[in-house]
Formats: structure tokens, C-alpha cells, sequence
């Protein structure tokens, strides 16, 4: 937004920090970005969880989860013992995709200057 802008643009419920709320978690754009450039917008569990080095089951389901509650996944199961649950973008997870994959565009563009950046105290980074 411009200096200027009025006053209602900048409100708690705008539009940007509505897609800013969806990304707070650290998780969510990575598994929206791994089910749509690793596996066409469809995965099961497991093969979402080897494709995400680092994630914990536990936090996987958790993240999931809230993109079904959101509407940016469905969540398909499968008949059989025991039973196969796999994840599909929604179309509106298919358009939370497009900003993800200009994000990530852009890190890989300036990977140089990321890595100038100081690890915070948290980052697995070394």
C-alpha cells in the first residue's frame, strides 16, 4: 500500500493480512507448494511427509488439517486396512499456490543475499 492510502485499507481484516494469517505457520507454503510443483496438486500422507524433510507427523496432520478447515485441501480417504488418506489443492489452493510459487522464484533468484542474512536465534539454518 501507498502513503496515503485511507485508513480503512489498513484494518485487521484486510486482504493483505488475511493471506499474511494463512502463511504465519511455518509449514503451510511449503505443503502447498510440495503438493503442487512435486506432486500435481495430489499426495497422500507419507509421501507428503518424505518430500517435507524435518516435519513431524504430528505438525504435518496439524497443518493439513487447518488447510481443510480453510478450504485449500480436501482430504480423501480411502477404503482398506489401514486406511489411505491423500490430499488434493482445492481450485482456491491452487490460486494460494500462485503468490507461494512467486515467493519461492524469488528465493531461489536471490539465494545469494539470503544467505547474507543473520540466522535468527530459532533457524535450523548453519
Amino acid at each position: 500500500m501507498q502513503p496515503g492510502t485511507p485508513e480503512e485499507a489498513w484494518r485487521e481484516d484486510c486482504a493483505p493480512r488475511r493471506v499474511l494469517e494463512v502463511f504465519a505457520t511455518k509449514w503451510t507454503s511449503m505443503i502447498l507448494h510440495t503438493l503442487h510443483a512435486r506432486h500435481g496438486g495430489n499426495a497422500r500422507t507419507g509421501v507428503l511427509q518424505r518430500s517435507l524433510p524435518g516435519i513431524s507427523k504430528k505438525m504435518l496432520i496439524q497443518t493439513l488439517r487447518e488447510l481443510e478447515a480453510s478450504g485449500l485441501v480436501q482430504r480423501h480417504v480411502h477404503d482398506g486396512v489401514p486406511p489411505a488418506v491423500d490430499y488434493t489443492l482445492t481450485p482456491l489452493g491452487e490460486l494460494m499456490v500462485q503468490p507461494i510459487e512467486l515467493v519461492y522464484d524469488w528465493a531461489r533468484a536471490n539465494a545469494n543475499a539470503l544467505d547474507q542474512l543473520e540466522p535468527r536465534p530459532t533457524s535450523r539454518r548453519r
